[in-house]
């Protein structure tokens, strides 16, 4: 097998650290390429659960891409399984973000052989593993390892379901680092821990800027009527984004003002939660309120922008790269004051958090009487972003992770 070469020349290609610069500055772009110079013979591999839907993928996506354009070579695969294997891994998901469940043997033995049965398939021969979330994390346990593993959790692990937790620990201990968003996310581990936080693709369809008219024409297109203002919240079908607070605290501002609410959501393939939540939030679909499933970025991107008012009511939140995005394109932004949403918005400052459906409630009657205060904190929002949370800066604290194993020798051939 050998490494990508273009043989044909072809009309596309891939975002670079000179699409950066323009954002970063060229000292930062230069600090980058230098620290991925240092690393340029190696070859990493991403495992994740799903190609699309959710945070996780968006990043993979991007972030691959990009380290491959320095040089680095990045491979991404994904875990397959059955139904009731993501049932069981979605479970396990919301334990650790401190529901109760029923944790049965059967779910333990179903989990454990689906993993097993894709280890069977995966082949390793890699720098550095970085595996992603519970659904892939007892691969390691299949392995002999000779190159450093990563378990890099996405998940709000403030208050941990504790049996869940304890039957995952074995498995976590046995990776090299581990890393979490936030110090609080911070477990008792036998294994180092680094905390990095997430970032966004400004290039992305998702985040590219759009002219009026390719607004309008994805918002005609799923018959998104903008005669009234627009509150929007875009998210998977989950209840930990507390879909049903949002509507209750829209119903509650419409007392006040007169708006539209739209909904989008996905649906990923490791998610088997959504389609349900789905179905039950069209109950609520009234000529106010609009309730849509598609897997749209431009869509996404066309929302953010013409809304007056974007809402990430969650009720756990690893980190909330909607946030991010919306942030970016200069949004006012209304979150929940939970887990990595009060690391990306000052309240007041650069939006708004809340605790309760009646503060969402009064924080969008406010921001759509309000252009001008809508501006501000949407001017000091992306420049936040810009600063902190573009893609360029994850990649850079990636270096900076898999340089500090270089750095104590185990890299290339010598890990012990």
């Amino acid at each position: 097998m050998g490494s990508f070469v273009q043989a044909d020349p072809v009309p596309f290609r891939t975002v670079s650290l000179d699409d950066y610069e323009p954002l970063i500055g060229a000292e930062v772009a230069d600090r980058i390429r230098t620290k991925a110079e240092r690393l340029c013979d190696l070859h990493i591999v991403h495992v994740n659960s799903t190609y699309y839907g959710g945070g996780v993928a968006q990043i993979l996506s991007s972030l691959t891409l990009l380290m491959n354009n320095t040089g680095i070579r990045t491979g991404w695969r994904v875990i397959q399984g059955r139904p009731d294997f993501f049932s069981i891994t979605k479970k396990f998901h919301n334990a650790l973000q401190g529901a109760q469940i029923n944790f049965t043997e059967l779910k333990r033995n179903i989990y454990e052989e689906v993993v097993y049965e894709n280890a069977v398939r995966m082949h390793f021969d890699h720098d550095v593993v970085i595996v992603h979330d519970p659904q892939p994390l007892p691969l390691v346990r299949h392995y002999r390892k000779k190159a450093p593993w990563i378990w890099r959790c996405h998940v709000d692990l403030t208050a941990p379901q504790r049996e869940v937790w304890d039957y995952l620990v074995p498995f976590i201990e046995r990776y090299d680092l581990v890393v979490l968003h936030l110090p609080e996310y911070a477990q008792r581990l036998q294994v180092p821990q680094r905390f990095v936080m997430p970032a966004i693709d400004p290039f992305s369809v998702t985040n590219r800027e759009m002219s009026e008219a390719e607004i309008c024409e994805r918002l005609q297109h799923y018959g998104i009527p903008d005669d009234l203002p627009l509150v929007v919240q875009i998210s998977r079908f989950d209840p930990w984004k507390d879909p049903h607070g949002v509507i209750r605290a829209f119903e509650l501002a419409l007392r006040e003002v007169d708006a539209r609410l739209v909904l989008l959501g996905n649906v990923a393939t490791d998610d088997p939660e959504g389609p349900e939540i789905y179905r039950a939030l069209l109950a609520c679909q009234n000529e106010r309120i609009h309730i849509l499933s598609v897997q749209d970025s431009a869509l996404v991107n066309a929302l953010q922008r013409r809304a007056a008012v974007v809402v990430q009511k969650s009720l756990r939140e690893g980190f909330g790269l909607t946030v991010t995005e919306a942030m970016w394109k200069g949004a006012a932004v209304v979150g929940g004051r939970v887990g990595g949403i009060r690391h990306q918005i000052q309240d007041g400052v650069n939006g708004f958090l809340v605790d309760t459906v009646e503060q969402a409630a009064q924080r969008i009657v406010q921001l759509v009487r309000d252009p001008d205060l809508r501006r501000r904190l949407g001017t000091a929002a992306r420049e936040t972003v810009r600063r902190r949370f573009l893609m360029s800066r994850l990649m850079e604290d990636y270096l900076d992770l898999i340089g500090s194993f270089e750095a104590r020798f185990i890299l290339r051939g010598r890990y012990p």
